[in-house]
């Protein structure tokens, strides 16, 4: 059954994906978590393999990743695209800000407040962001409105998600206790994300003229599952590695 003009869009969700998309935040979550243990060495300076280890897990696959695997989750009764252009922005704008947000409250190896303060509201305002230009890249022939104060509810859930995150991040030593913190920080990624998408009404309205460099909903799905699992698995090769040798030290 077709859409008519001026009709309001009542969104679907898949719960498949709603859990894949949960299950890709937390383990994005739990590899940052990780990496930003080895961020800094012992003399205060900093590890530029694992600053980028753990910003690309938080921001790419923790935060980007999880957000376009729930947008594949969210189902309309009309076809979706995305822009690229804006799509890679997004990607890149998670990474840097979720990097710049490890630093400051991590720098020179030592956790301040004022470092977490400063990084959990950047961290906050890029994941917001990060969510709201990945939704302004759909393609569809409806015009999109947005709820002030579910927005408003979403950036407080971002920002208090983001200070928990940084906090666990520089603050916990067990693998354990991290493990429990991914979970923790994978909810709180998902809640920010779908309560952002219920601030959304759609309105059908005339056919979105076609653009360049748009790609379908079905394809930017296995795009983004692909790279995320690539991604994760070079990370995760990498912790394992530190893993190791810290566990060879110890013992000699």
């Amino acid at each position: 059954m077709e859409s008519a003009l001026g009709q309001l869009l009542v969104p679907k969700y898949s719960l498949a994906l709603v859990l894949l998309s949960y299950f890709t935040s937390f383990l994005g979550s739990l590899l940052a978590l990780q990496s930003a243990k080895w961020m800094f060495r012992k003399n205060g300076t900093l590890d530029r393999e694992f600053a980028t280890c753990a910003a690309v897990a938080l921001g790419g696959i923790g935060i980007w990743s999880m957000h376009f695997i729930g947008m594949q989750a969210y189902r309309l009764a009309i076809p979706i695209t995305y822009d690229l252009l804006l799509t890679v922005i997004s990607l890149v704008a998670a990474i840097v800000i979720s990097g710049a947000s490890l630093y400051l409250a991590g720098k020179g190896g030592k956790f301040t407040v004022s470092g977490w303060l400063a990084g959990s509201f950047l961290a906050g305002l890029g994941v917001c962001v990060m969510h709201y230009m990945g939704m302004y890249a759909m393609r569809l022939s409806a015009f999109m409105t947005l709820d002030p104060v579910t927005v408003g509810i979403s950036v407080v859930i971002a920002i208090i998600a983001a200070a928990a995150a940084l906090w666990l991040a520089f603050n916990l030593t067990k693998l354990s206790h991290r493990f429990i913190a991914a979970i923790v920080m994978g909810l709180a990624v998902c809640c920010m994300h779908y309560i952002g998408m219920s601030a959304a009404s759609m309105i059908c309205n005339a056919d979105t003229p076609s653009r360049l460099f748009q790609i379908s909903g079905e394809d930017l799905g296995i795009w983004v599952f692909g790279v995320a699992s690539v991604v994760l698995l070079y990370i995760l090769w990498v912790v394992s590695g530190r893993g190791i040798n810290d566990a060879k030290v110890s013992v000699s």
